[in-house]
């Protein structure tokens, strides 16, 4: 597989996909998006036993490129609901992945990129990472991302981080349980394989069926959520406060509501 942003690489059963625009944090774009979607659907039928998602040089994924957010004001109502189908099968390639899957986390992991973080079977990041869903801020909503975090933490937390859009560290992260651990920068990658071992020790068939278990539980809910969320994304993209926080954002000063 040839990709402009993102690197795929297998080493043995374990693949590794790395997000790779590390001058802009490796913020997502339409592009890396459908890379992304491409390698995920080729990887739950490869030979790989197990999936490291990571991001290149010191950061994991800080949300949405600023060109993206730029464009959002030009785009069309159709534009708007192909670009949140296109995040929803992103997440759910990810979600849906028959093996194992290992985020590992340095620097930020912000809107989308905490999303992909949190996905995963399990997250383990350096005390350097930072989470948060902060698309209040600018008059977005983080509406496709929000159906997956109410599958791993309770209501007051979902309401407090998406409401309040607020960052949090590494250790409130591992408190809140959005990620599985917090080790010392220098020891990440040690981290991550030493897991990978582990789960490379059972068998690949019974973690198969016991993630396809876990899916099968939530799938009625993920359906219904996710056509909702998909609405509200579509929604909100045309919205006078999107706008003006968008403009804000990009004019570096506070949004006037």
């Amino acid at each position: 597989m040839d990709f402009k942003t993102i690197l795929v690489a297998d080493s043995g059963p374990i693949r590794t996909i790395t997000l790779n625009r590390p001058a802009r944090r490796n913020a997502m774009t339409p592009e890396m998006q459908m890379e992304l979607i491409e390698a995920l659907d080729e990887t739950a039928s490869s030979a790989a036993r197990l999936v490291i998602l990571t991001g290149a040089g010191g950061a994991f994924c800080s949300g949405l490129d600023l060109s993206v957010l730029k464009e959002m004001q030009n785009s069309s109502p159709a534009d708007h609901h192909n670009e949140a189908e296109r995040v929803a099968r992103l997440f759910l390639a990810l979600h849906d992945l028959p093996m194992p899957t290992i985020a590992a986390v340095e620097g930020p992991a912000i809107a989308g990129g905490c999303g992909l973080a949190i996905i995963c079977d399990f997250t383990v990041a350096a005390r350097s990472a930072t989470f948060g869903f902060t698309e209040v801020r600018i008059g977005f909503v983080p509406a496709i991302v929000s159906v997956f975090l109410s599958l791993i933490a309770g209501q007051k937390i979902n309401r407090d981080l998406l409401l309040t859009g607020r960052i949090v560290n590494a250790d409130e992260a591992l408190r809140l349980g959005l990620i599985t651990s917090v080790v010392a920068e220098d020891q990440l990658a040690a981290s991550v394989n030493s897991l990978a071992q582990t789960l490379l020790a059972n068998s690949p068939q019974s973690l198969a069926i016991t993630k396809r278990l876990f899916n099968e539980r939530h799938a009625a809910f993920l359906d219904k959520a996710i056509l909702a969320a998909v609405d509200a994304y579509t929604e909100v993209r045309s919205s006078s406060d999107l706008r003006e926080g968008l403009a804000a954002f990009i004019e570096k000063r506070k949004p006037n509501w």
